[in-house]
């Protein structure tokens, strides 16, 4: 099996949003379709690869936020023989993606279009539900599923036995090529950074040899980066729980929570000018907004 990555280029950015091609016995599959506004790209990475829409199998999401899987109605009528496969909570929102599209249109307002595009239904028939622990034959391999809660319920990473290659979502962070800088992506509605915790430990123990978070790119200092990704959740959340504490408005928070991530992204030797491609993928007011989600929850329940 042949893994390829192919830069969506979204928001005319380059490695921000990946999609991963798999290639091997005469068939391919891919991980993550990008959101709508990527699609050109995407198809482009195909032909690049000698891909034909044709030869696609299968399709495999993390979870179905926009910028991972909002392409997969579109994609569905593209390619006439895969099968999208997904967590069981968030087959609902593909075969019926007009709940997700309404919470998504709160939190980005008239910027949906311009970011995603539009989201179409995936006919029931071409989804198959995956749990923890399912393998799958494709492109000549395998890939096995993985439950990983904690950026969302719905959430999977995709572990490739032969090379080691863990396909990450967003469960293993925001990385950039050529930075160790890594920010967790915490945007509102789901996070839980107990369960993220878990699925961290959860990862050491599958031991794969390489991460492939779709934001973006490959690394193979695996212990280091779901260090510095643990402790930066952890550290994260006491920060804004301090600033509730000290009666802080939620845009004090995301400013100073800026600051402070912006200071430890520079200090791992990275250019100012970073910071605005990190927020592409996970920008400082929804990373605030889905930690202040987290903390309002807990304490209610406690």
């Amino acid at each position: 099996m042949k893994i390829e990555t192919v830069d969506l280029n979204f928001l005319g950015t380059e490695q921000v949003i990946a999609s991963f091609l798999l290639i091997g016995d005469g068939s391919a599959a891919i991980i993550e379709t990008g959101p709508t506004t990527c699609l050109d790209h995407l198809q482009t990475g195909l032909k690049t690869n000698g891909v034909s829409p044709e030869d696609v199998q299968e399709v495999f999401l993390t979870h179905i936020h926009l910028d991972h899987a909002g392409a997969s109605g579109h994609l569905a009528k593209i390619l006439p023989n895969a099968t999208f496969y997904v967590h069981e909570l968030g087959y609902p929102h593909l075969a019926d993606p007009s709940k997700l599209l309404k919470s998504a249109t709160r939190i980005y307002g008239d910027r949906m279009e311009e970011l995603w595009g539009d989201a179409h239904p995936v006919p029931e028939e071409r989804l198959v539900v995956l749990g923890d622990g399912d393998e799958v034959e494709t492109a000549g391999g395998l890939l096995v599923a993985h439950d990983t809660p904690g950026h969302a319920y719905h959430h999977l990473a995709y572990l490739e036995p032969d090379s080691g290659s863990l396909f990450a979502g967003d469960v293993a962070g925001i990385r950039l090529p050529g930075q160790s800088y890594v920010r967790p992506p915490t945007p509102p509605p789901e996070i839980d950074v107990e369960a993220w915790v878990r699925s961290i430990e959860k990862i050491r123990t599958m031991d794969p040899r390489t991460l492939h978070p779709t934001h973006f790119g490959s690394y193979d200092d695996v212990d280091r980066h779901l260090s510095e990704l643990e402790q930066r959740l952890q550290d994260w959340l006491l920060f804004v729980e301090d600033q509730v504490d000290e009666g802080a408005s939620p845009e004090e928070i995301s400013e100073e929570l800026r600051t402070k991530g912006d200071a430890e992204m520079l200090a791992e030797g990275a250019d100012p000018e970073e910071s605005e491609r990190y927020d592409l993928a996970g920008n400082y007011e929804m990373l605030t907004a889905g930690i202040l989600r987290y903390v309002e929850k807990r304490r209610k329940e406690s």
